[in-house]
Formats: C-alpha cells, sequence, structure tokens
C-alpha cells in the first residue's frame, strides 16, 4: 500500500497577502481521494518530530529561537512567515512525516509525503519559506542510526536546494543532486555535487533530455540505498515563480522517469511535493495529483 503522510497541521492559515498555497495541502488530498486513486486507508498523520533528532541537522541556537518563538525580524523576514508556534510546530510534523515516508519506503518501494522538501533552511537559519529542512533531517537520522550508508538527493524544484547543498557539503555520504531555473531564486547558490542550471523557458523536450542524461549515470555512481525526491511542480509554464515552459504533462513525464529509474535499480524512493505556485489552484494540485497517480500506477 501506499503509504502518505499527511496531518490537518499541514494547511495553516496564514496572514492576507502572503503568497504560499497553503490550501493546496487540504485539496490535494481531498482530491486523490475523491478520484479514487487512493483511499483514506493510505494516510497515516506523522507526530511532532522530536528535538534530539532535529539537533542532528539544525544548530541548538536556531532550535531554541524557534522554540522560543524568538527570532528576529529579520530572521522571518528570510524565511517569508511570520514566525508563530503553531507554525513551528507544523514543520516538526512535516519533517517527522518525511522521515517515516524514508521508513515507509525501505518496505514497500516508495513513500511520500503531501508536504515538504523545504530544501532551503540552512542549519543554522530558514529561509524562502523553509523552517526546517525534511530532507536533510531524514538523512541524518538515518545515516546516524546506520538504516542506510548512503543516500542520493534528487532535487527538482525549480529553485536550487541551496540548504540541503550546504548542510552536506562535506559529507560524501549524501549526494546532493539540483536541477533548478539558472536565473531563479536563490540568487546566490551554495555547490550541490551536481547542479543542473537551466535557462528560463526551457520545455518539455530539453528538460528531460537533461535529466535523462545525468540520473542513470548518477545512480550507478552513487549506488544510494535511499532516494530522496523533492517532486516540486513549479516547473510547469503557469507556475508564477518558476519561469520554465515544462507542461503538466512533462512534469509527469518527469515523474514517472525518475520511479522508473529507482524501480530498476531496486531503490527505495521518499518523495516530499516541494513548491508549486501557479495563478490557478487547479494547475497545482493536478500537476501534485500525477506524481501520487503514477507511483499508485508503477508499484502498486
Amino acid at each position: 500500500m501506499l503509504k502518505i503522510a499527511y496531518s490537518p497541521v499541514y494547511k495553516y492559515d496564514l496572514p492576507a497577502g502572503h503568497r504560499f498555497p497553503m490550501d493546496k495541502y487540504e485539496l490535494l488530498p481531498q482530491q486523490l481521494v475523491h478520484e479514487g486513486t487512493i483511499t483514506e486507508e493510505n494516510f497515516f498523520q506523522p507526530e511532532p518530530l522530536g528535538d534530539e533528532q532535529i539537533l542532528l541537522t539544525h544548530t541548538a541556537e536556531y532550535l531554541h529561537k524557534l522554540n522560543n518563538n524568538s527570532l528576529s525580524r529579520k530572521e522571518q523576514r528570510a524565511i517569508g512567515f511570520p514566525i508563530r508556534p503553531e507554525l513551528i510546530s507544523r514543520g516538526k510534523h512535516i519533517a517527522n512525516g518525511t522521515l517515516q515516508c524514508a521508513r515507509y519506503a525501505m518496505q514497500h518501494g516508495v513513500a511520500m509525503n503531501i508536504a515538504g522538501g523545504t530544501h532551503h533552511a540552512y542549519a543554522d537559519r530558514g529561509e524562502g519559506f523553509c523552517i526546517f529542512n525534511d530532507f536533510a533531517i531524514t538523512a541524518n537520522v538515518l545515516l546516524s542510526e546506520g538504516t542506510v550508508k548512503q543516500l542520493l538527493i534528487v532535487d527538482l524544484d525549480v529553485h536550487q536546494g541551496n540548504g540541503t547543498a550546504k548542510i552536506f557539503e562535506n559529507d560524501p555520504r549524501v549526494f546532493t543532486f539540483s536541477m533548478h531555473g539558472a536565473k531563479n531564486y536563490p540568487l546566490r547558490k551554495e555547490k550541490s555535487n551536481l547542479d543542473i542550471g537551466v535557462d528560463d523557458g526551457i520545455e518539455d523536450a530539453d528538460y528531460l533530455a537533461l535529466l535523462k542524461a545525468h540520473l542513470p549515470r548518477l545512480i550507478d555512481q552513487v549506488k544510494p540505498d535511499l532516494l530522496l525526491y523533492l517532486a516540486g511542480v513549479d516547473i510547469i509554464s503557469t507556475d508564477k515563480l518558476g519561469r520554465l515552459g515544462v507542461t503538466r504533462a512533462g512534469c509527469l513525464e518527469r515523474d514517472r522517469f525518475v520511479f522508473e529509474q529507482a524501480i530498476a535499480h531496486c531503490i527505495p524512493v521518499s518523495v516530499s511535493m516541494g513548491g508549486g505556485y501557479s495563478v490557478q489552484i487547479k494547475d497545482i494540485i493536478e500537476a501534485h495529483a500525477n506524481t501520487f497517480r503514477v507511483a499508485q500506477s508503477l508499484y502498486f
């Protein structure tokens, strides 16, 4: 059975004027159940992650500020949200959702988090709508346990996974691969193990050709025990922040290729959703739903 992390706390009511589309965290699971792709039995509700596990990735000073709601205004502006205790709790639930998805993926081949993909969070600070780095936390917990020895992060969000790249810059056990808009946020990019910057307006054929040229080679090179896949849908042409020209069909083909490569190499894959900022919420939901649809069809 496809295990999917979801909790009602994923949808958090931001003050008016904030452009992050929180509604998708409620609408996406409703759509998947309504159309029959999954049932309520597929969902599990993660508990908040404990501080001990968070401290394997984030600094004690940063976590203390979060837990005590004492981030400065400058630090909050970098994140993009007004920070409240409920938002910190939400982040801990999401991070544990990704960790538990990784554990389920080791059993069933794949598992998916309705949220997550918070790749702009650094060890000592948050940025770009990201407070805790769920992939980094998951990788560090599993490595510390000895559950895995080698991981491959495949970050296909339109924005570079700068926080993730920095966290693992000196850790050969985690290979970071980011394929992103070359001229998009963040303006100052970190150095992943492999960065592929794509031009604004790139369309399906060229985008997919790049992915297909690199991912199989990386899997053979890295030989990961687990693949962490950030399936952002801000690469599609309707996205107001992405600036790329990929269609929803092209985005679906991207997801299919990643899953097929994982299956062919017998590598479990844990998926977090990442960004999606199309003007019409239906475009966001459809693009995200396609990731779940193709996983369900290929694995189950």
